[in-house]
């Protein structure tokens, strides 16, 4: 039981985790490269923040949307 444990650990630490290896390795030689998957999570996070104000924009000059206080129960 201990082996398999060990094998799981030996796949985390020289395969799987290997690219984040090579980013913090990276790091010395480029702080914006080393933070790639940042700056790619940033990116798709503006999309669709911006995506979403833009279907909120749309839903908002037809009028859908009932703005009474009596639309949602637990407002009125």
């Amino acid at each position: 039981m201990r082996d398999f444990f060990e094998g799981i650990a030996w796949l985390f630490e020289n395969i799987l985790f290997y690219p984040l290896d090579a980013l913090r390795e990276l790091e010395l030689d480029s702080w914006f490269l080393a933070n790639i998957l940042n700056w790619i999570f940033l990116i798709v996070g503006l999309v669709a923040f911006f995506y979403w104000m833009k279907q909120l924009q749309k839903f908002n000059d037809r009028n859908e949307e009932n703005r009474e206080s009596t639309s949602h129960s637990f407002l009125g």
